[in-house]
């Protein structure tokens, strides 16, 4: 199968969605297949060498109020349009609800062939953390239509968790959804050397020590953290949380940090290399702890566990499906003090914490990447199969079919990008 990605996001930004990318893409072509990405130049790109797929980046702008990301010029795409026709694709798979959704649109219907897309993020409760302005209720209600609309696009949407499906469903999505999780390299997060991370950032071998990973957003509830280590500093005094990523919050987390008293208690680290870094730092703690409510997965959550590092963490949203109490977690109520007692229980009881540490191993097992590409496989399987059977029915119907769901023109002419310059959002 010869399948084109597109993506607003990817390495060297770090984010869930690049890491979905990346294991997918290594995964179907360890199977055989053939992956291309069309995904913004960020600059300056390194080869990673978990990138055995093609990538194609296309030159960008800057976002004025988010450095972090770029606006794709989708419209230099008319450059790359031979090659692309001559790799003779069987579908694309979008990534992104921004440029690259009507990008991907575009070039499937362009190159007539299917199109599929994950729905990574849940904007409903997302896009209030960044517009403040705006009431809340609209932002919300904006972000339903948005996301029911891309959706009814394409042709198969791909969703991370089973309650990420449910929240589609009541959008009034139409088109065929199935929940295809990503999995875990278990061979890359299988051995960490959590002494190497305490020596790097000079913190004592006997200090109790919380770890956090992600992206500071505002999205992520890590004020939570903050506040209930307040708590737990109560207890344990020693304690130190790390904290490693970075992002729009990061400000406000210091400036919170220093408000509650816990200048010595929190270490920011900025982002880890996946070169060994990133390991360590899971493997340094005697517990990871997450407390987003967000989440449409929460991949982190298995990182942790497949490397023995037991979690903490509120069970909502994709997380609700990744944790099983005991099963190399505790699962914490979404309150600062029961959190802070499951923390301090960890810290303090050595046998629990191995016993966790043995069976989040075990657990994690069953999110392994391959497994899981297998899944993404089938899925792509039936958006082709759905697309067969939909060239046997009447060319009227199709096109009827094609302007409900997309509002786009059905000529594939019309949408070639060599025709797009005055559309282009370049």
């Amino acid at each position: 199968m010869r399948v084109l990605m597109i993506s607003d996001v990817y390495f060297p930004r770090v984010n869930g969605v690049s890491t979905s990318i990346q294991t997918f893409g290594r995964e179907l072509v360890a199977k055989g297949h053939q992956v291309t990405l069309i995904t913004p130049s960020y600059g300056v790109e390194i080869p990673d060498p978990l990138d055995p797929f093609e990538i194609i980046r296309i030159p960008s702008r800057y976002l004025p109020f988010d450095p972090e990301d770029r606006i794709l010029r989708w419209g230099l795409l008319r450059g790359h349009r031979k090659t692309l026709r001559a790799q003779r694709f069987d579908l694309v798979h979008i990534h992104t609800p921004f440029i690259a959704h009507y990008a991907g649109l575009a070039l499937a219907r362009w190159l007539s062939i299917p199109v599929v897309e994950s729905y990574h993020t849940f904007f409903e409760q997302y896009l209030d953390k960044y517009i403040p302005l705006v009431p809340g209720a609209w932002l919300r209600f904006a972000a339903r239509h948005f996301s029911a609309a891309q959706c009814n696009d394409v042709d198969a949407i791909a969703v991370p968790s089973q309650v990420m499906l449910e929240v589609l469903a009541r959008y009034g999505i139409q088109r065929p959804a199935e929940v295809v999780p990503t999995g875990i390299d278990l061979g890359k997060f299988s051995q960490g050397d959590g002494e190497r991370f305490r020596q790097r950032w000079g913190i004592a071998s006997e200090r109790p020590l919380l770890v956090h990973v992600g992206r500071l957003a505002f999205e992520k509830n890590c004020d939570f953290l903050l506040r209930m280590l307040v708590q737990v500093k109560a207890q344990v005094p020693d304690v130190l949380l790390v904290i490693a990523g970075a992002g729009p919050a990061l400000k406000r987390l210091l400036r919170l940090s220093r408000r509650l008293g816990l200048r010595e208690q929190v270490l920011f680290t900025g982002y880890l290399a996946r070169d060994g870094s990133l390991e360590d730092c899971y493997s340094a703690g005697e517990a990871f702890v997450f407390s987003s409510l967000t989440e449409t997965q929460g991949l982190v959550l298995l990182e942790s566990m497949a490397l023995g590092t037991p979690v903490v963490a509120i069970a909502e949203m994709g997380a609700r499906e990744v944790l099983c109490d005991q099963e190399g977690c505790l699962i914490a109520r979404n309150d600062e003090g029961h959190f802070a007692e499951q923390c301090v229980r960890l810290l303090r009881e050595p046998a629990l914490r191995a016993q966790l540490a043995a069976r989040a191993r075990a657990y994690a097992r069953g999110w392994s990447a391959p497994v899981l590409a297998e899944r993404m496989l089938d899925f792509y399987a039936g958006a082709l199969l759905r697309a067969e059977a939909a060239k046997e029915r009447p060319a009227q119907d199709k096109v009827g079919v094609a302007n409900a769901a997309t509002g786009l023109p059905p000529s594939i002419d019309a949408l070639d990008p060599e025709n797009e310059p005055k559309r282009s959002l370049s």
